[in-house]
């Protein structure tokens, strides 16, 4: 299992770098596939797995504990709502929270022409915005989370994405069954971390450009994401007590102080009602957004957002779902599920309306400038709306450093949660996976984001989360039938076999 996830991400390393236009070909051709002719799947998937969540906070074995039925919960709800969000939007979010918003205002399907640019225009893109980071993607997190943790803590197998297999398969997943689930999910993680850590170089890049004028190259988020990347396989190694909550924590902090400032000094009242109107309109809309489908064959909108969201949030799902899972031991369901659902959505969508609809504000009411420099350089839609709140050259350049310091701070957090979730998976569920495993995969992360980021940039980071999801989607149908069967053996009683010989195969062997 080892040697094999280790071959298959060096082979596609050095498949990129010896063939860059043969793999971009391969690669473009496998996301517009996906994109034109299984858009429905990933759709329908991801509104299935949301409203199966939302089912289980409501039925009968909402009150099964993930764990021993006297356990309590491990972190508190701070640290634990800290990480939830930390490892599973953070850095992807200060990435597009503006940036999507201003995409959406100039231009969406839901939108005719003379609208463009308008109030109304800017309500739909908030409401894009949002729905691409909400609850949808959430109750995937929740549900593989879950799983993880209900057959690891309640019944004793690896905490592994192959003992969510254990009802249908049996033993047999210690066998190629098990290691083709692991190997799935290896795949899916590295290449939807890989995505979010090269957006995340590319911003940092830009904010070190606004701040000292360092140029925006490769080259330089090559070299960006080489020692963030050792930072974080430090961080890895000191384990989730230690380096990730603390950093997790950090974040939360930091994300606080900068809503805050964008509040005082941004336009209060407006932010404030916008939330409120964004949230109204967000709900409203959700559950039509969730279910369509593009019928325009020739538009390329739902292939670039919202099929690239769905892709890389499947593709993050073993990754957050583990990490979840190792953070949430002694919670119910109820408990596990309603907080991974609301807490990092109200908290997304918080944020999302902050930075995005001050951009928005300064576009239909002040005098511009993010749009532009959005359709420019879409790495400085951040620092160029910090630039236009009119906060004089020292409070803004400030603000600017505490993004940048917030960019690296959720980069190492997302590359270090990765990293020990990965070492997990391969080390069939071990709590405290070897350190050389940890020292490896925090180097195949960042090595297989700066190939990327060389191969084509955005569009390749984008493509290499779509076509990953694909695969590992088969894996998270399976895993969902796994725990229906298991709950209702649970609820009514009836001991699993692997209950029977939990003593024989330990957690974490």
């Amino acid at each position: 299992m080892v040697m094999g996830s280790a071959m298959l991400v060096i082979a596609f390393v050095l498949f990129t770098v010896a063939n860059p236009e043969q793999a971009d070909a391969i690669y473009g051709a496998a996301k517009n596939f996906i994109a034109t002719d299984l858009a429905w799947y990933y759709i329908g998937l991801m509104s299935f797995t949301l409203f199966f969540s939302i089912w289980l906070i409501f039925s009968r074995y909402g009150g099964i504990r993930l764990g021993k039925d006297n356990e309590k919960p491990e972190f508190s709800n701070f640290s634990w709502f800290s990480m939830l969000f930390g490892a599973g939007i953070g850095i992807g979010i200060l990435f597009w929270s503006i940036a999507e918003p201003i995409y959406h205002f100039q231009s969406n399907p839901f939108i005719a022409e003379s609208q463009q640019l308008t109030v109304e225009a800017a309500q739909v893109a908030m409401r894009i915005s949002i729905f691409h980071w909400g609850l949808h993607g959430w109750g995937l997190f929740a549900v593989i989370g879950l799983v993880l943790a209900y057959f690891a803590y309640r019944k004793g197998l690896p905490l592994s994405i192959r003992s969510s297999l254990y009802p249908i398969f049996g033993e047999r997943i210690y066998g190629p069954v098990g290691h083709a689930a692991d190997l799935l999910a290896v795949f899916g993680t590295v290449f939807g971390i890989a995505t979010s850590l090269g957006l995340g170089a590319q911003q940092i890049n830009a904010g070190l450009q606004y701040l000292a004028g360092i140029e925006v190259s490769s080259g330089n988020q090559a070299i960006l994401i080489t020692i963030i990347s050792v930072i974080a396989t430090i961080s890895a190694l000191t384990g989730v007590d230690k380096g990730i909550r603390i950093l997790s924590e950090l974040n939360m902090h930091l994300t606080v102080l900068i809503l805050a400032l964008f509040i005082v000094f941004g336009p209060t009242a407006y932010l404030l009602g916008a939330f409120v109107t964004n949230m109204g309109d967000y709900l409203f809309h959700a559950v039509e957004l969730g279910f369509w489908v593009n019928p325009d064959p020739e538009s390329l909108w739902q292939g670039w957002w919202t099929i690239f969201y769905w892709g890389w949030w499947i593709a993050w799902a073993p990754f957050v779902g583990m990490f979840i899972a190792r953070i949430s031991r002694g919670r119910t369901i109820r408990e596990f599920v309603l907080g991974v659902l609301i807490a990092p959505t109200l908290l997304g969508a918080f944020w999302i309306t902050i930075f995005g609809n001050s951009a928005l504000f300064m576009e239909l009411f002040g005098n511009g400038g993010v749009t532009a420099a959005v359709n420019e350089d879409i790495t400085m839609a951040l620092f160029k709306t910090i630039e236009l709140l009119g906060m004089g050259q020292v409070l803004t350049l400030l603000f600017a450093v505490i993004c940048t310091i917030m960019l690296v701070t959720y980069f190492v957090t997302s590359a270090d949660s990765a990293t020990l979730v990965i070492c997990t998976l391969v080390s069939m569920g071990h709590d405290h996976p070897p350190a050389r495993y940890r020292v490896f995969w925090g180097a195949a992360i960042g090595g297989v984001s700066a190939v990327l980021l060389f191969a084509g940039g955005l569009k390749a980071l984008q493509t290499a989360s779509i076509v990953a999801a694909l695969p590992f989607s088969v894996v998270v149908i399976m895993a969902i039938y796994g725990l229906c069967k298991a709950l209702r053996a649970d609820r009514q009683h009836v001991r699993m076999p692997v209950e029977e010989t939990a003593e024989k195969v330990p957690s974490g062997v």
